[in-house]
């Protein structure tokens, strides 16, 4: 099976790994994890960052000298009005009209507002946003959120910053099987074999930032992920050999001196 650029709208990727930039101890270990991780595009939280910073020395501004694609989200939005609020503003400053939509059902569990998010994805589609919804694994939830017009859908492994890894995978392959868009696994990662369990189910990428910004060593801890996402793809592409009950000889038995006929 051949492979190609991870394509969300209009966007080419040439990393399915997305990562975000926040809870680093400075702008350097951010500077030093991201280009570690090899991701093309990063998501920023409009709400807790100064978007009209400019220069290499603000991470707004090596962003951009880096050639990053943005991916501003909602992060901290409890309602719809905030949401779309917040992607206008992106809109408005320069970004591009590329969005991660999170709508949270509260701050203990950080569950989006599946309700919500719907209504919110469905303004911003029609105001002619990219959107990238994060959502729970409900492969009906993501339907509708195709259904819409999102370029992609998001849902989550665990809750966020959690680290507990795919929780349920039969659900994330479902809606594997019943979208055609892109489905890029987001929050709950903890490791580098939860990244590459998703990508071995199909998943088209995966985004996270407390695994890597939160580990001991972030630089390496980006590295890893780096390699698990490109490794899980390729035994994805692959295709790896069914599971059986009992075991099964590697070399061929027929031939063999002293074997059964």
């Amino acid at each position: 099976m051949t492979d190609g650029p991870l394509k969300i709208g209009d966007v080419e990727l040439g990393s399915r790994l997305i990562v975000g930039t926040g809870k680093y101890k400075d702008l350097d270990q951010t500077r030093s994890a991201l280009e570690a991780s090899g991701s093309s595009m990063v998501t920023v939280a409009v709400r807790r960052l100064d978007l009209e910073a400019k220069g290499g020395d603000s991470l707004i501004g090596y962003l951009k000298d880096k050639g990053y694609t943005l991916l501003p989200n909602t992060a901290g939005c409890y309602n719809v009005d905030d949401a779309v609020r917040t992607c206008r503003l992106a809109r408005e400053l320069g970004m591009s009209g590329l969005v991660k939509v999170e709508v949270l059902g509260d701050d203990k569990t950080l569950f989006p507002d599946v309700v919500q998010t719907l209504e919110a994805a469905r303004i911003l589609v029609d105001e002619g946003f990219t959107v990238l919804p994060y959502t729970t694994d409900d492969p009906i939830t993501a339907k509708k959120l195709e259904d819409i017009g999102c370029a992609a859908v998001m849902p989550l492994a665990a809750p966020i910053g959690s680290g507990l890894g795919i929780r349920n995978p039969y659900n994330i392959e479902i809606i594997r099987e019943a979208i055609s868009v892109p489905v890029i696994v987001d929050a709950g990662v903890g490791t580098a074999s939860d990244a590459a369990e998703a990508m071995e189910l199909g998943c088209d990428g995966v985004l996270m930032n407390t695994a890597i910004a939160g580990a001991d060593e972030p630089v390496r801890m980006a590295r890893a992920m780096k390699l698990a996402v490109e490794a899980g793809r390729e035994a994805y592409l692959a295709g790896r050999i069914p599971r059986r009950l009992y075991a099964t000889a590697s070399s061929p038995l027929q031939g063999v001196i002293g074997s059964r006929q």
